[in-house]
């Protein structure tokens, strides 16, 4: 009887263990479970230039009247800081650009240039504690330094034309802005504008494209298909003589080409029904037609333009085309 009892006892440990065991194994399956199928069900996270235009601080000279001059440049910050570093160069490289046009020269110095230019020697041997205070500067007071030798150069020149007796008020303005924030491509407007004395002022927008998934600037011909530049010439030529046509710049192109030859702009954005081809001040046409602008529409470019860069509605049409090139 006791032995049955002992016996009984045992089957009964060894079924309660079993199960134990079994919820053990099960617990420990079920965060695994849980993490897969939380995995498989992440949304695809489509990326967006955030941010907005901040005005660089600069200490300009007291000034009375209706002819000071006007020194004002904004810079982008955004959520993406390979756009930012781009845009500030762009930035530079349109300062140097305008004050080089408007003084033949170049260079004008001052003794604020010249302590400048010694400064700039000096921080190829700077202390740490220098680089320390640096870091702490926000990158809008860094680029306002990077910007000054330019205000420099361009004060100088409104005191030399002042010297002369001119009595206009030059002026220099830059300013990013984003134009399209997500895929396919965020781009991003670099507007320009100046009067350094003469006949008129001039004017300038630039735009540049970035992928922002793969955090870089996307060219003209990152966007064609292989060997494709060529036909996306002919077809932005016969852009360029309706705009001709349509403006009545010339009884027949080629008159109007003997002064105002076509070129293939690299300055483009996508607009919404087209490739837009931007051009700059006298480059296809005179002063007067401003900042000419040629689109080809979306439709033209299905076997010239990469698909991913089309229209929804037209990418269906181009891989459904490939599909039956290839059956």
């Amino acid at each position: 009887m006791l032995m049955n009892k002992h016996t009984l006892l045992f089957g009964v440990l060894v079924s309660v263990f079993a199960l134990s065991a079994c919820q053990k194994q099960d617990a420990k399956k079920q965060p695994q479970e849980t993490e897969q199928s939380s995995t498989s069900t992440v949304p695809e996270v489509t990326l967006s230039l955030q941010g907005e235009t901040e005005k660089l601080r600069f200490n300009l000279p007291e000034c009375d009247g209706n002819r000071c001059p006007e020194f004002s440049v904004d810079r982008l910050h955004t959520n993406q800081f390979v756009v930012d570093e781009i845009i500030d160069q762009a930035i530079l490289k349109q300062l140097d650009r305008i004050l080089d046009i408007g003084h033949p020269s170049k260079v004008i110095k001052t003794k604020q240039d010249q302590v400048h230019q010694k400064h700039e020697s000096a921080d190829q041997q700077q202390t740490s504690a220098a680089i320390q205070n640096n870091a702490i500067k926000t990158p809008a007071e860094q680029m306002a330094e990077q910007v000054q030798p330019y205000l420099n150069a361009f004060l100088a020149l409104d005191q030399e034309l002042k010297n002369l007796g001119a009595s206009n008020k030059i002026n220099i303005m830059v300013s990013p802005k984003i134009l399209n924030a997500e895929d396919p491509l965020a781009t991003v407007v670099l507007n320009t504008s100046s009067y350094l004395g003469g006949a008129h002022g001039s004017s300038s927008q630039t735009y540049y494209n970035f992928d922002l998934k793969h955090q870089k600037q996307v060219t003209l011909d990152d966007i064609l298909m292989p060997n494709q530049k060529a036909n996306l010439e002919k077809l932005a030529y016969q852009a360029f003589k309706t705009w001709v046509t349509d403006a009545k710049l010339a009884e027949n192109i080629a008159d109007y080409e003997q002064v105002w030859k076509f070129t293939l702009s690299n300055n483009f954005y996508l607009g919404n029904n087209g490739l837009i081809l931007q051009y700059s001040e006298y480059e296809i046409g005179p002063y007067v037609v401003g900042l000419p602008r040629l689109e080809i529409p979306y439709e033209k470019l299905q076997n010239i333009v990469k698909k991913q860069y089309l229209p929804e509605k037209l990418q269906a049409a181009v891989a459904t085309t490939q599909v039956k090139a290839q059956s």
